[in-house]
């Protein structure tokens, strides 16, 4: 869209369906998934809130009906994409490419083979689900994150194997939906590259409502038995379930698409070595997205595609800057950061002050029975700069943005917490939070 509105003549070459990954089988079909099991989990508290239903007990997710909702709005938003990109005159072309050099690509379409020359070239190729040789999902009983959606049932005991994001969101999720979960960690705990804070809440709340968390275990294998699963542990004991969905990270999907051809380099991990400005090593020749190993987000996806068009194309760019991106784990309670962690203030990378603020004495989070999360600030110490932010609740993903925004702009604390809120709401403990960063001249 980009490359087209400032003139480029623009062809997509595209295996699957636009959107990617994305919109085809991680974030759009995930959270939509999650927004179900939110209306779950909000039925499941509405008596602490008077609500009374006749037969509250009978309620429950037809997971046939929800997943078939879910993979119905990932194809819409993709035709969405589609006609977006053919109103401005890009040319779609649905197979595989082949790099034959930094400006060839060999395509492969039901049409047959074609060569296809460009000025520049924009590698988006995203990534796939890590396997584990000993846990090869079938589809049935065994599953990576692309597969769940086939599911026509909640399962009864669904074993998650990894408590990154991914693991964390669908344990999370599934959870909600009225499963019994056992989420299996490596580390010493859940979300182990995330605020130590917001992760202890998290787990504490898997915990509390029955979630079955088992802390520094290794999965040494999955194998089906009968009508279930069962997960070996590194330790010998064993794990049964009626499911079990891997969630170990991802791959690139960078091998046999000639990068080597084209001069591309790549890391150890098989990732595309990228710039500021998303240049690969190779002349004419940029990257974005997952394949990068940059940070797997869809909006740091887009946001890398943007730069590389715009550097291409002569507009005016300013290069990634990770410490301005915001990012959300749709657990509930949901995980919101931006900016710099309070671990780099630990570690002395950064001089900081933080305040951590409780939404439990937070008015509309009590008219919501809502008693698990807080809001976290960190301004740089002696200036006041608002340089980092850390959102626990219910919507996070769109509470902080305004700390993106002071992150972003370098807003003071006196700028944040002199701006009014409204009464009641969960931003006032934002305001409040900043308040307390003041220091006196």
């Amino acid at each position: 869209m980009v490359a087209a509105s400032l003139g480029a003549s623009v062809t997509i070459v595209e295996r699957h369906g636009l959107g990617g990954a994305a919109v085809l089988t991680d974030v759009v079909p995930s959270k939509t998934l999650i927004a179900t099991a939110d209306i779950m989990a909000r039925v499941a508290s509405a008596h602490e809130l008077g609500v009374r239903f006749e037969n509250a007990e009978a309620a429950y997710a037809d997971l046939g009906q929800v997943n078939a909702r879910l993979l119905r709005l990932a194809g819409e938003q993709s035709a969405d994409i589609a006609r977006a990109l053919e109103r401005v005159g890009v040319q779609i072309l649905i197979g595989e490419g082949k790099l034959l050099d930094n400006h060839r690509l060999e395509v492969t379409t039901d049409g047959g083979t074609t060569v296809v020359e460009a000025d520049a070239i924009l590698l988006a190729v995203g990534a796939h689900p890590r396997e584990l040789p000993t846990a090869q999902p079938d589809g049935e009983r065994i599953f990576n994150w692309t597969q769940i959606y086939t599911l026509t049932e909640v399962p009864e005991h669904l074993i998650v194997v990894g408590s990154g994001v991914t693991g964390a969101e669908f344990a999370s999720a599934y959870d909600g939906l009225g499963s019994k979960v056992t989420l299996i960690s490596s580390r010493d705990r859940v979300l182990p590259g995330e605020d130590a804070d917001a992760a202890e809440v998290l787990e504490n709340v898997f915990r509390n409502r029955g979630m079955t968390v088992l802390s520094e275990c290794r999965a040494q294998g999955v194998e089906r038995v009968g009508d279930g699963v069962v997960v070996t542990l590194s330790d010998g004991r064993t794990v049964e379930g009626s499911h079990c969905l891997i969630a170990v990270g991802s791959i690139p999907n960078t091998a046999g698409i000639g990068l080597e051809d084209a001069g591309v380099q790549i890391t150890e991990s098989g990732h595309i070595k990228v710039d500021g400005v998303s240049r690969t090593s190779a002349p004419n020749v940029y990257a974005a997205g997952d394949c990068t190993g940059v940070l797997a987000l869809a909006s740091v996806a887009a946001m890398q595609g943007r730069i590389a068009m715009a550097h291409l194309m002569g507009d005016s760019v300013t290069p990634l800057k990770l410490k301005q991106v915001a990012s959300n784990i749709f657990t509930a309670p949901e995980i919101a950061t931006v900016g710099v962690s309070e671990a780099d203030v630990e570690s002395g990378r950064y001089q900081g002050d933080v305040v951590k603020l409780s939404l439990h004495t937070n008015a509309r989070a009590k008219m919501m029975n809502v008693t698990d999360g807080f809001v976290k600030i960190i301004s740089r110490k002696g200036s006041g700069t608002v340089i980092g932010g850390v959102v626990v609740g219910p919507r996070a993903s769109e509470l902080i943005f305004p700390l993106a925004l002071a992150v972003t702009k370098k807003l003071h604390v006196d700028d944040v917490a002199n701006t009014f809120t409204v009464y009641p709401s969960l931003t006032g403990s934002i305001s409040e939070a900043a308040r307390r960063l003041h220091v006196r001249l």
